[in-house]
């Protein structure tokens, strides 16, 4: 059957369903293809799972400490994990908010399509590309001629070669979701955000735990003060952390011991060999754009680096096809996939503000510590020529943090001591993802070290870490 929307949307992951909602927001007749279920990746093999996941090992240590708040459990029994009512809980945060989705749906009169979306050359239903044939789950075949997609397939797993994923040795973050039950111990390749996460949750868990990263430092991206306190913080709890580490895949062993696994892999480091085993291997090493399959032959859609190329509207190359979310590369997390998609969509519409702007997504790492950033490094703002002013408050200088019982971290403020501007806020400690709201907002009204320092915050809380560091900053700014 051939159906005519103005605006398709192919993938209904946060991007994708932010950008049908928002279009359907100012008029437009929308239809969504999803081959699997709303909310796409971030909601069932990715954000929410995941931290919900944490939750529980965030809680499990908790109850672990009572004792430091004055909380002792009666008959001295020793609290335990019952994995299966973990996994329970977490699919029971899924499907809730997923139901949630489907409802949003329908009140805004969104048509959502289940199957496989494939693009269409020009043909005898469009004069131009983009027409969209979806094999459905039921196998009827529909037809999606629209005046203009929205592409935001997402992304899957990045793989290495060798190191593919069986779902019982080697496993990537999709198969580690689903456990039936905690290994006793686990081998972590890669140290960037997803594995820096799975590390933390997995040692506060009680597992056991090996961290390997090619880089020379965990989180390379992010501030270097915040990559050694990272590390700091995940040694001191037990992670054992390689670093400049040449993981060899033709080294892999895997072996049955009994009801559990065995896996023995080498990694090559400043010429010696690091042999690491574990029960597990868990291959974190980032994520890789779904662009095959698609039918992007049949559009003059330019790719760049494995990713659909687009410009700040989120047009691709034919004006009319856009693309947004983690197949566009860049930063793939959900809070920008769904900017793009209310970009696109006032775009479309009309409507539109600003571009996407990617200084002005914020980062976060929802390990323990927390880790949440926005903007420039003082490396990279020295790089680009800046004349940098920056200050850096620990956290335990906030009374909240003490009272918490996680008083380590900090708050640091990157600023340019000649136009007053804040370039970059990072922080890493208990909450701090909570609380990188306020330095995207500062960054959005451009407001200075001053501005940002004169604000007042509630006593007490971490919030008033920002409110001094950003004093500390103007302070070395004002007396130049």
């Amino acid at each position: 059957m051939t159906r005519t929307y103005d605006i398709v949307v192919l993938g209904g992951g946060p991007g994708g369903y932010a950008a049908a909602i928002r279009a359907a927001e100012l008029g437009k007749s929308v239809a969504i293809v999803e081959k699997a279920g709303l909310g796409g990746t971030c909601l069932h093999k990715g954000c929410i799972p995941s931290k919900a996941l944490l939750r529980s090992a965030e809680v499990y240590q908790t109850v672990k400490r009572g004792e430091e708040f004055g909380i002792v459990a009666g008959g001295g029994a020793e609290p335990f994990i019952d994995f299966a009512r973990v996994q329970a809980r977490k699919a029971a945060v899924v499907e809730e908010l997923h139901r949630g989705l489907q409802l949003l749906m329908k009140k805004h009169k969104i048509d959502v399509y289940y199957g496989k979306g494939r693009l269409m050359g020009a043909s005898i239903f469009s004069p131009q590309t983009g027409t969209i044939a979806v094999e459905t789950a039921d196998g009827e075949p529909e037809t999606l001629v629209n005046e203009r997609l929205i592409i935001a397939t997402g992304s899957r797993p990045r793989v290495i070669p060798g190191l593919e994923p069986d779902g019982r040795f080697v496993l990537t973050s999709d198969e580690a979701l689903e456990l039936p039950a905690l290994p006793q111990s686990i081998a972590i390749v890669g140290g960037g955000v997803i594995g820096v996460e799975w590390a933390s949750m997995m040692i506060d868990f009680g597992v056991d735990v090996t961290l390997l990263e090619a880089a020379d430092r965990l989180l390379p991206t992010e501030e270097e003060d915040v990559s050694r306190e990272m590390a700091a913080a995940l040694t001191k709890r037990g992670v054992r952390i390689v670093t400049g580490a040449k993981v060899l895949p033709e080294t892999l062993r895997k072996r049955e011991a009994g009801e559990r696994t065995e896996v023995r892999i080498e990694a090559e480091r400043g010429g010696e060999r690091i042999a690491v085993e574990a029960e597990t291997l868990l291959v974190a090493v980032g994520r890789a754009p779904n662009i095959e399959g698609i039918g992007l032959e049949n559009a003059d859609v330019a790719l760049e680096r494995g990713a659909i190329r687009v410009n700040g509207w989120m047009q691709t190359s034919e004006k009319h096809i856009y693309a947004i979310g983690d197949v566009v590369g860049g930063l793939q997390m959900a809070h920008a996939a769904t900017r793009q998609g209310v970009v696109a969509a006032e775009h479309i519409c009309g409507a539109a503000q600003r571009p996407y702007d990617a200084a002005a997504v914020p980062r976060a790492v929802f390990s323990h510590p927390e880790v949440a950033s926005i903007g420039l490094t003082e490396a990279q703002a020295k790089e680009a020529g800046r004349d940098v002013a920056a200050a850096k408050l620990p956290l335990r200088a906030a009374g909240k943090s003490v009272v918490y019982g996680e008083p380590g971290g900090f708050v640091k403020i990157v600023a340019d001591r000649t136009t007053n501007d804040v370039l970059g806020v990072h922080m890493i400690g208990a909450k701090v993802t909570e609380l990188i709201g306020e330095a995207s907002l500062a960054q959005l009204v451009e407001a200075t070290p001053g501005e940002l320092g004169q604000a007042i915050r509630p006593h007490p809380t971490l919030s008033e870490a920002v409110m001094e560091a950003a004093q500390a900053v103007d302070g070395r700014i004002a007396g130049r």
